[in-house]
């Protein structure tokens, strides 16, 4: 049971990451044409390994996607964020799946 818990627990933190993600390819996007502006990007995958590992905290850290500037200094790429956008949902829907596998072995352990 103890397994199943943590799993859904490390699925969660992972679900919870990559809403975090879709928000900021959000605000990347409706960003596009601002001045000076600076995309950022979701780093959690990292983290998650690392903590999982040494047994430490896992983050969900936002750090600047790291994009040339283009001539009015703003840097985010519609077609860069597009693809962010396809594979985040791509991830959120696995996570989903799997969190929803999880909860049925714990029900299915609870009913037995």
């Amino acid at each position: 049971m103890a397994n199943v818990t943590e799993s859904i627990g490390i699925l969660q933190f992972a679900l919870n990451a990559t809403v975090t993600q879709q928000q900021v390819i959000a605000n990347n996007i409706s960003n596009l044409n601002t001045p000076n502006y600076q995309a950022d990007k979701v780093s959690f995958e990292s983290s998650l390994s690392q903590a999982l590992k040494s047994g430490g905290v896992a983050r969900i850290e936002t750090l600047p996607e790291g994009l040339a500037s283009g001539t009015n200094g703003n840097n985010v790429s519609l077609p860069t964020e597009t693809t962010l956008m396809m594979k985040n949902n791509l991830e959120n829907q696995t996570l989903d799946n799997a969190i929803s596998g999880q909860f049925t072995i714990f029900s299915d352990a609870l009913n037995a």
